[in-house]
């Protein structure tokens, strides 16, 4: 008579399966809870304690870690196999029935302990499925009650639980079990990730990460795509859609970056980002107030975009947005009254709440082709960056506070980066371009009339002085940028004739 072992913590759909293998003449052996299932269903069931000899230890921790469970398991049909089975009385076991403690779905619970995640953590059970698993061309493993069903209906087969079904069956096993050795890595590593990136980046990295939602579609219609999220049950950048339409693959893209830019500011800013890429920022006493001047950077490519705030979104800020159309808000919080006028006049807006700001703390990672890209995050200019004056006049005190804020900004932009501003605000955005001067014409065409006396803020720097040639031209007055190229001098001598301020930073902040 074959025989299962069967010690699961899901028990859907786990007393048919079992009445089948009864009908069908397989042996039961269960333990703890399933047992007790089973019993109570009145199916003949062989305790495990009978299987061992030993009764189960440490509060139910212990019961299936013995020789005659894995030994049973591990055996394979031949003949030496079978005699060590025999001069120690075990019996081969040919079935494998096991899930595992709900590990994941308990540490996304708020209150959760160190302490009560590791009383989640699997052994016994994650043992059975890899022992079952290695030997599957000689045992059945099921890792999930939805292949019940069709386990069944092979076994009552002439043919039998083929050898494609038993592979398929381990390696969906095999995938159970890292995943869930993912998450616990995960979860143990998450408070001394920051400690680790000051040294290295990890030999091997564990993601663990999960499908949250199956999105539309990806960035083309053509394209499948999904979200998948570190923290069970957690929405886009661990927030929650509160309305609004399906967020779309460009819509959280999109958002990623309008978070990470308006997360590099302690005053109340407003990021609009359209295609990856800020293309208006502003700060004031309140986000409301400081909507318009983002707007005002460049009103054609806001058309559209999301965008993001560092302060919850009121009902006076929603009559800011006058007839913009705008695809997301992104906000710490939103209150009740601008929810419902959200919803009500704006349907289709997709309202994103996240509780925290970027910090920055994970890292990021991109895939290529056989192989991804993993580093550190961008935060900023490392803790100890000076700004060095470079031109013979000193820039003002406006000048310096215009160009502290739109030097955050262009970190944010993609390179080649070039952002024009004034104090707390944006006026003109290029970037995305091969050429440094382009993106320069660009922003001094966004900007129009407001470039004169604005700042700039480049990137990287300038490898030729064309780009500060075109900033002079249309009335730029200072300049801040990391330095460093072969030509600087010749990039000084321009601002120098032109009367600009230029600061050097030292710190390249590409963004590809």
């Amino acid at each position: 008579m074959p025989r299962a072992l069967l010690s699961v913590y899901d028990k859907t759909g786990l007393v048919e399966f079992a009445a089948k293998l009864v009908q069908l003449g397989w042996d039961l052996v269960a333990s703890g809870g399933t047992e007790r299932t089973l019993i109570g269903a009145g199916l003949p069931v062989t305790p495990v304690e009978q299987v061992t000899q030993v009764p189960e230890m440490l509060g139910g921790r212990v019961k299936t870690l013995h020789p005659a469970i894995h030994a049973g398991i591990l055996a394979r049909d031949r003949a030496e196999d079978l005699e060590d089975l025999k001069r120690q009385s075990f019996a081969p076991i040919n079935m494998v029935v096991c899930n595992l403690y709900p590990f994941q779905e308990t540490v996304t619970k708020a209150g959760i302990t160190l302490q009560d995640a590791i009383e989640e953590i699997d052994i016994g059970g994650v043992t059975l499925l890899r022992a079952a698993a290695k030997n599957f061309f000689h045992v059945i493993v099921v890792s999930s009650p939805a292949d019940y069903e069709r386990v069944a209906e092979a076994l009552a087969t002439p043919e039998g639980a083929e050898l494609a079904l038993r592979r398929e069956l381990a390696v969906k096993a095999f995938a159970h079990t890292r995943d869930y050795d993912t998450a616990i890595h995960s979860y143990l590593a998450q408070d001394v990730t920051v400690s680790l990136l000051n040294e290295s980046l990890p030999q091997h990295l564990s993601l663990g990460i999960q499908r949250d939602d199956m999105l539309r579609y990806g960035e083309n219609p053509h394209q499948i795509a999904a979200h998948y999220t570190r923290v069970a049950g957690a929405g886009p950048l661990g927030g929650t859609v509160l309305g609004g339409k399906q967020l779309s693959y460009n819509n959280i893209l999109d958002l990623d970056a309008a978070w990470r830019a308006v997360g590099s500011y302690s005053t109340p800013t407003v990021v609009i980002v359209k295609h990856l890429t800020p293309c208006g920022v502003a700060t004031a006493e309140s986000i409301t107030a400081a909507f318009p001047p983002a707007l005002e950077s460049d009103p054609v490519s806001a058309f559209g975009g999301v965008i993001a705030v560092n302060r919850p979104v009121d009902e006076s800020f929603v009559a800011a947005l006058g007839s913009l159309f705008v695809e997301a808000i992104a906000a710490p919080s939103f209150t009740p009254e601008a929810t419902v006028i959200l919803s009500e006049k704006r349907k289709n807006c997709r309202l994103l709440q996240v509780p925290a700001l970027f910090d920055g703390t994970a890292l990021e990672i991109r895939s290529v082709f056989h192989g991804f890209l993993v580093q550190s995050v961008d935060l900023g200019d490392p803790e100890g960056t000076n700004f060095k004056i470079v031109t013979k006049r000193q820039p003002t005190a406006d000048e310096i506070e215009a160009l502290r804020f739109n030097w955050k900004v262009v970190q944010h932009v993609k390179s080649n980066a070039i952002v024009l501003g004034i104090k707390n605000a944006t006026v003109g955005v290029g970037g995305g371009l091969s050429s440094r001067v382009d993106s320069v014409k660009l922003a001094v065409t966004k900007a129009g009339s407001r470039s004169v006396g604005s700042v700039m803020a480049s990137d990287a720097f300038f490898p030729f002085p064309d780009g500060v040639e075109a900033a002079a031209a249309a009335g730029v007055t200072a300049v801040i940028q990391p330095g460093g190229s072969i030509r600087d001098n010749d990039v000084i001598a321009v601002a120098d004739a032109a009367n600009m301020a230029m600061v050097f930073t030292g710190v390249r902040h590409f963004r590809h």
